[in-house]
């Protein structure tokens, strides 16, 4: 990512998520520091503070998914932790036969839009509680709290892509329903202050990217289809 689309990626407008937090820092922040008192001033400063970090912590760039229908990008910003083998979730019912597996971690300070990896169908989600362990571990994807949405892609295959919250992050959103058709790079939801998001890939397909690597949701190319 050059300069410019940096500095353009930080001054985004937020997410329409962002709505109630902003609301009350910044409602806090008018209350606080229009009074005398010392105490309030310094409430409304700490406000102020928390208004700047939901205005950074929720922005939405605009990304530019590439023209082709062959691709698998990525669907969130991060850093990759784990390219593996690993058996899909068994309550989408795509099979036990293992398939790759891109994770990528969000750290609070990543672009936290969840992003689709291609144009198709959403035929199933399913929402697991579960614990809030540390999002990059491994075993992150089978005990935390995660939602998982299965996409089949317009030539019948499938791929899914699984939401997981971190140990900060408390709260999964997902916009789209089942039966929902979708784009690639298309928004589909969000998880608050740090979390992670697992790719699995139709079988057969071999991801490009290796572990270390930096993730732009809905640009970067995952694997060709």
């Amino acid at each position: 990512m050059s300069l410019i689309q940096s500095i353009k990626s930080v001054l985004s407008p937020p997410h329409r998520a962002a709505l109630p937090f902003l609301a009350i820092t910044g409602g806090v922040t008018l209350l606080g520091r229009a009074t005398p008192w010392r105490v309030t001033r310094w409430i409304g400063n700490i406000a102020l503070a928390g208004f700047g970090f939901c205005l950074y912590f929720f922005r939405d760039p605009k990304r530019f998914p590439p023209p082709r229908a062959d691709l698998a990008l990525a669907p969130a910003d991060g850093r990759v932790v784990s390219v593996e083998l690993a058996t899909p979730p068994a309550s989408l019912g795509m099979g036990a036969e293992p398939v790759w597996r891109v994770a990528t971690f969000l750290s609070v300070l990543n672009v936290h839009i969840n992003r689709m990896p291609a144009a198709g169908r959403v035929t199933k989600i399913s929402y697991h509680p579960g614990q809030f362990l540390n999002a990059s571990l491994d075993k992150a994807s089978d005990l935390n709290e995660r939602n998982e949405v299965l996409l089949t892609l317009q030539d019948g295959r499938q791929m899914a892509v699984v939401q997981i919250a971190g140990l900060i992050a408390r709260r999964i959103v997902c916009y789209v329903e089942e039966g929902t058709p979708v784009e690639a790079g298309e928004r589909f939801g969000l998880i608050r202050f740090g979390s992670r998001t697992d790719l699995y890939l139709p079988p057969g397909v071999t991801p490009l990217v290796s572990a270390g690597q930096i993730m732009i949701g809905g640009e970067t190319v995952i694997a060709h289809l």
